[in-house]
């Protein structure tokens, strides 16, 4: 699968997710151009990217950024850093 994702840096969240069986793969990427020019043309900053996995829950795993908010990532963080100084 292929997974089209906007996410706004400054709200931390998904605006757009869409995903495409592998074959469909240039109309995927022909979407990401389109949506990163008119993002560009409104003056808008998200990030739009391009993911591919097996399942959604699968990109959901290994780029979890994307769809925790943001007090999910600090809290994540700060375990980290305590685990890290615990060292």
């Amino acid at each position: 699968m292929i997974f089209l994702i906007e996410y706004n840096r400054e709200r931390g969240r998904i605006v757009k997710l869409e995903s495409f069986v592998d074959s469909d793969r240039q109309n995927a990427e022909q979407q990401r151009l389109t949506l990163e020019l008119e993002l560009s043309e409104r003056g808008i900053d998200d990030e739009v990217v391009i993911l591919e996995a097996a399942t959604e829950q699968d990109v959901r795993r290994t780029h979890g950024r994307y769809f925790e908010d943001l007090q999910a990532l600090a809290s994540r963080a700060r375990g980290a850093l305590q685990l890290l100084n615990s060292r």
